[in-house]
C-alpha cells in the first residue's frame, strides 16, 4: 500500500511539474533539457561547430538541446543501450558505450576530428537502497570519464550527473586531475530533494 501511495504521489508532482509542463510546451523529449540550458548559460559548455558525444542519450533530451547550440556545421553524436526515435542533427548509436565496437563505429564517424565536448545524463535503476544505488550511479560516472579520456581533444570539456554521497569527492578529485577548470552545479530544474549535481569540466589536459 505504501508503495502505491509513493506511485501515485511521484505521478501526481510529475504532472504538475513546472518543467515538465514546459518540456511538452516547447518541444523537448524530457524535463532534463532544462537542466542542460542552465548549465549552458553559466558555464558556456557549448558553442557553434563544437562535435558533441551524449552519453546515455535516450529519449533525447539533451541532444535536442546539444543540436540546437552547436549548429549546422556542429555534430551531436547521442548514444544508449536503449532505443531512441531519430532527431534531425542527431547521429544515434545504439549499443553499449563500453564496447570497442560501438567506440569503433563513433570513430569511424569522426573520420578523425577530436571530440569537443562528452555530455553524460545517466543515472542507473534505482532499487531504493542507497547502500547499491550510490556505487552503481557512482560507477557510471567512472564509465562516462574514462570514455572522455578515450575520445576528448585537448581543452576540451565534460559535464555528468553526479549524485551526492559516497564516492563523489573522489570522483571530483579525479576530475580535476585532468580538466583545468572543475564546477559544481545544481540546476534549478533539478529537484530540491534530489542529490543530484552536475560535475562541469573544461580546458582538458590529456
Amino acid at each position: 500500500m505504501k508503495k502505491r501511495k509513493s506511485s501515485r504521489a511521484w505521478i501526481e508532482r510529475h504532472l504538475h511539474d513546472e518543467y515538465v509542463k514546459r518540456a511538452q510546451a516547447e518541444g523537448y523529449r524530457s524535463r532534463a533539457a532544462y537542466k542542460l540550458l542552465e548549465l549552458q548559460e553559466k558555464d558556456q559548455l557549448f558553442r557553434p561547430a563544437m562535435v558533441v558525444v551524449d552519453l546515455g542519450a535516450a529519449p533525447g533530451g539533451w541532444s535536442q538541446v546539444a543540436e540546437r547550440l552547436v549548429g549546422e556545421r556542429g555534430r551531436v553524436f547521442a548514444m544508449d543501450i536503449l532505443p531512441m526515435d531519430s532527431l534531425a542533427g542527431v547521429d544515434f548509436l545504439q549499443g553499449d558505450f563500453l564496447e570497442e565496437a560501438t567506440l569503433e563505429r563513433l570513430l569511424a564517424l569522426l573520420a578523425g576530428r577530436g571530440v569537443d565536448l562528452v555530455i553524460s545524463d545517466m543515472a542507473p535503476n534505482v532499487s531504493g537502497v542507497s547502500a547499491v544505488d550510490q556505487p552503481r550511479a557512482m560507477h557510471l560516472c567512472d564509465l562516462a570519464l574514462d570514455f572522455a579520456h578515450r575520445v576528448l581533444r585537448p581543452g576540451g570539456g565534460f559535464a555528468v550527473k553526479v549524485f551526492q554521497g559516497e564516492g563523489f569527492d573522489d570522483f571530483v578529485r579525479e576530475v580535476r586531475g585532468g580538466f583545468a577548470r572543475v564546477v559544481i552545479r545544481k540546476p534549478r530544474a533539478s529537484r530540491p530533494k534530489s542529490r543530484e549535481v552536475y560535475v562541469v569540466a573544461g580546458n582538458y589536459n590529456p
